[in-house]
C-alpha cells in the first residue's frame, strides 16, 4: 500500500538537502579539476582521446546488461559497500598507469550503474521496467534533477513513454560524452603509475556517493509524485522552488 504523505512540503525540504549535500566538498574539488578538463584530457594518447566516446559507450553498454544480469545472482549492496569496492577498483585501476585504468574503466561504470539501481529497487520501483532502467542512465549523464542541468538535449527525457532499444541506444549516445569527460578527467589523472592509484580511488569514490545521492534525490520525488497523486513535472517545479527559498 502506498503511504500518505502528511507534509509534502516537509519530504520537500528534506530531499532539498540531500540534493545540496551532494554537491560537497568532493565533487566541488572535481568541478574544479574540471574546469582544466581540456588541459588534463591532452596528456592521454591521442588514439585514447580519439576513441574516449566510442569507450564510454561501450563501456555504458557493457555495464547495463550486466548491472541487470547480475542482479539475479548478488544482491544490493549497502551503499558504503559500493563506494568501497569502487575505491578498490580505482586504486587498482591507477597503480599499472593508463593500461589497467582503461581495463578498470568499464568495471567502475557497471558498480556505479549497479548502486543507481539499487537506490531505485530501494524505493519501490522495478529495475526490470526499461522506463526504470532509462532513469538510471539519465542520472549516469546528469548533474541533478533539473532541466537547466541536463542540458537542451536532455528535455526528451521527462517524457514518458513505452521504450525500446533503440530508445535506450539514444539515451546511452547522449550520455556518453558528459561521461566521456568526466572519465577522461579520471584517466588522465590515473596514467601515472603508482600515483595514478591514490586519484583513481578518490575519484571513485568521490563520484559513488555523488551518483548515490542524486539517485536517492530523483527517485524520491518519482515516488513521492506517485505517493501525493501529482505529476512529475509539479513535483519538480515545487522541489525547484523549495531548493531555491533554502539557498
Amino acid at each position: 500500500m502506498i503511504k500518505e504523505i502528511v507534509n509534502i512540503e516537509a519530504e520537500m525540504a528534506d530531499i532539498a538537502r540531500q540534493y545540496k549535500s551532494a554537491m560537497g566538498p568532493g565533487i566541488q574539488l572535481l568541478n574544479l579539476i574540471g574546469g582544466q578538463a581540456e588541459d588534463l584530457i591532452d596528456r592521454l594518447p591521442i588514439s585514447v582521446r580519439k576513441q574516449l566516446n566510442e569507450v564510454t559507450e561501450k563501456a555504458l553498454i557493457v555495464a547495463l546488461n550486466t548491472a541487470t544480469k547480475s542482479r539475479r545472482a548478488v544482491p544490493d549492496q549497502s551503499q558504503w559497500l559500493n563506494s568501497a569496492v569502487a575505491t578498490a577498483l580505482g586504486a587498482a585501476g591507477g597503480f599499472g598507469g593508463l593500461p589497467s585504468a582503461l581495463l578498470e574503466l568499464p568495471v567502475t561504470t557497471t558498480i556505479l550503474l549497479r548502486a543507481i539501481q539499487g537506490v531505485a529497487v530501494e524505493h519501490g520501483f522495478d529495475i526490470e521496467l526499461e522506463s526504470v532502467r532509462f532513469d538510471c542512465l539519465r542520472i549516469m549523464g546528469a548533474a541533478g534533477p533539473f532541466a537547466s542541468d541536463d542540458g537542451a538535449e536532455f528535455g526528451f527525457l521527462s517524457a514518458r513513454f513505452t521504450l525500446s532499444g533503440n530508445a535506450i541506444q539514444r539515451v546511452i549516445s547522449l550520455v556518453a560524452p558528459r561521461l566521456a569527460t568526466a572519465l577522461g578527467q579520471k584517466l588522465a589523472a590515473q596514467a601515472i603509475p603508482v600515483l595514478g592509484a591514490v586519484a583513481g580511488a578518490a575519484t571513485n569514490y568521490t563520484y559513488t556517493n555523488y551518483y548515490q545521492r542524486m539517485a536517492e534525490v530523483h527517485f524520491r520525488l518519482r515516488r513521492l509524485a506517485i505517493e501525493a497523486n501529482k505529476t512529475e513535472d509539479e513535483i519538480l517545479q515545487n522541489f525547484k522552488e523549495t531548493f531555491e527559498r533554502r539557498q
